[in-house]
């Protein structure tokens, strides 16, 4: 029997949707912009760069030739190899939105075929009558903030008069989500995950994604800043997915990073938690080590989206691009005869883009292992290829949604 990897780099996108137009994403290519950014010499975290993007084992695994079937053209500055090894190709997604749950479950087979709920850009962004309840159900004296923004910039906004009142930071962004900043010390993690649970209940009507309890930690402006200790309260897939059809079929799921919020804990069989994406890495080395015959190991490295996509930061993203290629021959070290890893992205997140929001972009799909030989595999018409093909690697009954490329 065989064992499964399947690594999210989340925001990773590759460009070329063909549905971008609808999402005000026409052009959007994260991939391609760093690249183009990095060939041109921009300034990467410890001064200038050192030449183009250099990803020499993603390219040696296919990103070069996926970025050229999604988008039409090479990454700029970026080697060429001169032999691919393993699976190679881009998926486009179908789900309605371009946000996390809706690509991850549709990863794992299950598209979203319904409307998400969204609060206005303009104006106060939640409801009187919502804001009302929750603070009524939380006893608390008010909340701050209800509007757009990104987190970091609300944090240095109101984290003070946070302190000062007791009042939590409450935002939305153009994703299906509330969240909730509070400060580690003075409002308490153990306050902000049952304040994050009573919103939850609360949002069932207005058809929300997800709550996400974002706390912090400073005293100022200057040294406020978000902890490893993030929690997203999601609401259920509407359907049965790759998780769950492990599970009842008595395998393991090792959820490493937040996999197990983004799924509601449910397919789950083990989370592992850390912070940062090398601490991830490790993290899913561990579990590498770990997983019996059968087992999927399936992390998210979650860096590339909340800390570089969002923030806008092209090199501090391309450096993290770089850390991550360095690691890969790590997990090639651990593979067993049977194993197989997939690569991919959950939608895009531009660092070039105007505004702090997702990219609706095709990602990659580069599978690799012992005995899986290389070949492209175009562009799928749907993420839940990718799950379909985990599924029939692992020996499961094909799912209702999707057609596996092996």
């Amino acid at each position: 029997m065989a064992r499964a990897f399947l690594f999210i780099l989340d925001s990773f996108g590759v460009g070329g949707a063909p549905d971008a137009e609808g999402y005000g994403d026409t052009g959007a290519n994260t991939l391609g912009h760093i690249a183009e950014f990095c060939a041109a010499g921009a300034a990467d975290r410890k001064g200038l760069r050192n030449g183009p993007l250099k990803l020499p084992n993603m390219s040696a695994l296919g990103l070069m030739h996926i970025a050229r079937l999604a988008s039409g053209e090479f990454p700029s500055g970026m080697a060429i190899p001169e032999r691919v090894f393993g699976l190679h190709g881009a998926a486009s997604e179908v789900s309605r939105g371009k946000d996390t749950p809706s690509g991850h479950w549709e990863i794992a087979g299950t598209p979203v075929m319904f409307d998400w709920g969204y609060f206005p850009v303009e104006g106060d962004a939640f409801p009187p009558e919502l804001v009302q309840a929750i603070c009524e159900a939380a006893r608390l004296p008010g909340i701050l903030g209800n509007c757009h923004s990104s987190g970091t910039e609300i944090i240095a906004r109101f984290g003070e008069e946070h302190i000062r009142t007791g009042k939590p930071i409450c935002y939305t962004s153009s994703d299906s989500v509330f969240q909730i900043a509070a400060h580690e010390k003075y409002f308490g993690i153990d306050r902000l995950l049952e304040l994050c649970q009573i919103v939850r209940g609360l949002l069932d009507p207005y058809n929300i994604g997800r709550v996400i309890a974002r706390p912090f930690v400073g005293e100022t402006p200057s040294t406020f800043e978000r902890t490893g200790n993030r929690r997203d309260y999601s609401v259920l897939p509407p359907e049965p997915t790759l998780l769950d059809r492990l599970v009842d079929a008595n395998r393991n799921v090792h959820a490493v990073g937040k996999i197990g919020d983004i799924f509601a804990h449910q397919g789950v069989s083990r989370v592992i938690k850390a912070n940062g994406n090398m601490a991830l890495m490790d993290a899913t080395l561990h579990a590498m080590e770990e997983a019996k015959d059968g087992d999927l190991v399936f992390t998210n490295f979650v860096d590339f989206d909340m800390v570089y996509g969002h923030r806008r930061d092209v090199p501090g993203y391309a450096a993290a691009l770089e850390d991550f290629d360095l690691r890969l021959p790590e997990v090639h070290r651990k593979l067993q005869p049977g194993d197989m890893v997939v690569l991919t992205a959950d939608h895009g997140c531009d660092p070039t883009w105007r505004g702090t929001d997702h990219t609706r972009e095709r990602v990659p799909v580069m599978a690799f292992g012992p005995g899986i030989r290389s070949r492209s595999i175009g562009v799928r018409n749907t993420f839940a290829d990718i799950g379909e093909t985990v599924a029939r690697h692992l020996g499961l009954d094909a799912g209702p949604h999707g057609r596996s490329f092996l």
